[in-house]
């Protein structure tokens, strides 16, 4: 029973590191950054700084989407 359950664990922990989920990771994060910018596009007083720095890391965010969608995809001709 020990052996399986090891098993388990180690197939768990490889989950967690997964391309596939760290993708996953990445849309949330990306998401919680647009209703960020979202709600302080729409606070008073602006703070135009904060919003630029949110900005430039969803920038980052997408790129970094971009490279493991590319990694995840097979490259096949059309």
């Amino acid at each position: 029973m020990l052996p399986q359950f090891v098993f388990l664990l180690r197939l768990l922990d490889s989950n967690l590191h997964s391309p596939e989920r760290q993708l996953i990771e990445l849309r949330i994060e990306h998401a919680d950054l647009d209703a960020m910018i979202d709600r302080l596009s729409q606070a008073l007083p602006l703070d135009e700084l904060m919003i630029r720095r949110l900005k430039k890391r969803r920038l980052i965010l997408r790129d970094e989407i971009t490279r493991l969608e590319r990694s995840l995809t097979p490259n096949e001709p059309a």
